[in-house]
């Protein structure tokens, strides 16, 4: 057994110095985990910032004006002036994404105790912000009208306070950020794990390493621990400095539970990145049948959509993917300060999931071996 763990950690060592010298792979992991993860939380954000907006003022109000300076940045820009003519010309050239219609007398009719109606004009082309920029008007309406109705002492009505949990304002790079990084381990391990497989293929180093006292074992555990290391101490440096120092995300949750977890994952894509190079047969297969694997796991394991919101067809088939459990894992964990309590279930699903990918893959690597041979 010694014998053993010294061949694997030998031949990892072996998987790193090789890694050293493959500057594309190096510079992969060092933009994913740096510049990717701070551009895809800065870039892939929707909320509203500095939206352009308008306003009709046909009431000239005290209210109106109210509502007018209610506007405020970093939401909207400094809303415009404009006239009811103008409205289709501002709306189709572009000029604005929102435009808030004051009828005339509508401050006397709301003190009467009437219902009178503001009209808000969308530029819905403005897909990213048309949705939440309106809500956005629409609450602050909503509490300029309610304290000004306060204000005169008259009953305010029923008003649905919401708040917001883990994150109260809302910001869309505290949850995009660890997202990013939990995409980039996706791909990253599977890359690298099937590269590494490919290159001792294409260089020959394969048979090589056949004549030694190595089982295929032990060669598909080296690799899969060394460039799971490699990950791993990406992943922390980018938790630590890119995600907490340069997004100010605050993480709730443990760290290293969420380093133990992505280890279990690491295990699991590690492995199927093995598997995916034992079936192609060089490096351009590999990356045609590699995109299809890692997008599906992206964009279907609850990262961009949740799970509820899919056909139940689609569900049943990710709780097979262990990126489904671990973005579940690392949102309970560091966005909820979940302990093992409560996550271990999906802790242990991705240990499970990765065990069925490693036997497939050692199945795979020996068939691979064997043909190979002459």
């Amino acid at each position: 057994m010694k014998q053993r763990i010294d061949i694997i950690y030998r031949l990892g060592v072996k998987e790193l110095f090789s890694l050293r010298y493959d500057l594309f792979l190096v510079f992969l992991i060092i933009y994913f985990f740096s510049f990717g993860v701070y551009e895809g939380a800065r870039s892939g954000n929707t909320d509203v910032s500095n939206a352009s907006i308008a306003i009709v003022d046909e009431d000239n109000s005290i209210l109106s004006r109210r509502i007018h300076d209610s506007l405020l940045e970093p939401y909207f820009k400094p809303p415009g002036m404009i006239s009811i003519n103008e409205i289709d010309q501002a709306l189709d050239s572009g000029l604005y994404s929102f435009i808030i219609d004051i009828p005339p007398d509508f401050q006397k009719d709301l003190i009467a105790g009437h219902q009178p109606e503001i009209q808000i004009n969308v530029d819905a082309t403005v897909m990213s912000i048309a949705g939440r920029g309106a809500s956005y008007i629409q609450n602050i309406i909503s509490d300029e009208l309610g304290e000004f109705i306060e204000a005169r002492g008259q009953k305010e009505p029923a008003k649905i306070l919401i708040r917001s949990k883990f994150n109260p304002n809302l910001e869309g790079s505290w949850f995009q950020s660890v997202m990013e990084i939990i995409n980039n381990i996706t791909i990253l391990a599977i890359i690298l794990t099937g590269a590494a497989v490919i290159r001792e293929r294409e260089h020959g180093t394969i048979e090589h390493l056949l004549v030694m006292p190595i089982r295929p074992f032990d060669i598909m555990v080296a690799k899969i621990w060394a460039n799971g290391l490699v990950v791993v101490v990406a992943v922390i440096i980018s938790l630590f400095f890119i995600v907490q120092g340069l997004l100010k995300v605050p993480i709730a949750g443990s760290i290293p539970l969420f380093i133990a977890g992505t280890i279990a994952f690491l295990f699991s894509v590690t492995a199927l990145g093995i598997f995916l190079a034992t079936i192609a047969r060089s490096m351009p297969q590999f990356g045609l049948l590699a995109i299809p694997v890692f997008l599906v796991m992206m964009m279907l394991s609850g990262v961009y959509t949740p799970m509820d919101n899919m056909p139940a067809v689609l569900r049943y088939i990710m709780y097979f993917s262990p990126s489904t459990h671990f973005v579940r894992f690392a949102q309970a964990v560091l966005f909820r300060d979940a302990g093992i309590e409560i996550v271990w279930i999906d802790f242990t699903l991705v240990v499970l999931i990765g065990l069925l990918f490693l036997m497939a893959a050692l199945y795979r690597f020996r068939k691979s071996i064997t043909l190979a041979q002459p």
